[in-house]
């Protein structure tokens, strides 16, 4: 057998074996979900939803965590969106290319990939400490912020350099000056995965737990907040609580709450993906 042959049959080996993994993987979590929609999606109603937190399961609703992770997500959208958009666009159009940009490059693409724990330190330190804001919604989505900026910004780049230059010189050509180039053209034509880059980041913040308990999400609000400075608590934290306590009620409402937070996660990332492909349809180079 030559050395072509072996390649060959290595090659085919590392396919199947990449099909079984994928395969294995997604089998693994359709047993999960469907395990936590058999506990969980009969405790789904009205009264769950809109019920204040209770020590009896039976009365036990997650609204207060719902309007704690509504208050983070919208705030969240606010601070990072503008910034990590405007930072991608100037790093992209602007920044000079030198040994000083490509550095920041690669720190921006390494902090997408920092755990989320250390930015629950950092915000704890910054926000709560130093800035006075204590365990307050705002404190809250500033350090979410700190976490999904990298990805929006990165997102942002990549989209923006997708755009063939061709365009830019067109405009260009037509008197055009620069930020009236990226503001018509660019931007319309990178916009599809602007957004998608941009609801992702959100759907991550979302989810995340580690960083919000740092800052000092409670695991018990009775109330809603109603400002940027009110205490919170938020669904992933909602179900940890839930999860840690002996009474088999609380185990069914971890998995409805599950289910909730995996309803608005996959909406969300649907949403990013209808627009990409509209936007995909719209925007012909």
């Amino acid at each position: 057998m030559n050395r072509i042959q072996t390649n060959r049959i290595k090659d085919k080996a590392f396919q199947y074996f990449g099909v079984f993994c994928t395969f294995f993987g997604l089998a693994m979590l359709a047993v999960f979900v469907l395990d936590v929609l058999r506990k969980g999606i009969h405790r789904i109603d009205w009264d769950f939803i809109s019920n204040l937190p209770s020590r009896f399961p039976e009365k036990a609703g997650i609204f207060t965590a719902l309007m704690g992770t509504c208050w983070i997500l919208i705030l969240t959208a606010i601070i990072a969106i503008p910034i990590g958009v405007a930072a991608g666009i100037y790093l992209e159009e602007y920044g000079k290319r030198n040994r000083f940009a490509a550095i920041l490059e690669i720190n921006i693409t390494n902090l997408a990939g920092i755990p989320s724990i250390i930015y629950g330190l950092l915000g704890l330190e910054i926000f709560v400490r130093i800035a006075g804001l204590g365990q307050s919604v705002l404190a809250g989505a500033l350090t979410l912020s700190l976490l999904v900026l990298p990805i929006i910004i990165v997102s942002t780049r990549e989209s923006i350099r997708a755009v063939p230059r061709s365009l830019r010189e067109a405009s260009l050509a037509l008197g055009a000056s620069k930020w009236q180039t990226i503001w018509n053209q660019v931007l319309p034509a990178g916009g599809g995965g602007i957004l998608t880059g941009v609801i992702l980041a959100l759907s991550r913040a979302v989810g995340e737990a580690a960083p919000l308990i740092v800052v000092g999400a409670l695991a018990y609000v009775p109330f809603a907040p109603s400002t940027p400075l009110d205490e919170f608590s938020v669904l992933p934290i909602q179900i940890y609580n839930w999860v840690s306590r002996p009474q088999q009620g609380f185990v069914t409402n971890s998995a409805a709450a599950i289910i909730i937070l995996l309803i608005v996660t996959f909406l969300m990332n649907g949403i990013a993906i209808y627009f990409r492909s509209r936007w995909q349809k719209k925007v012909k180079w």
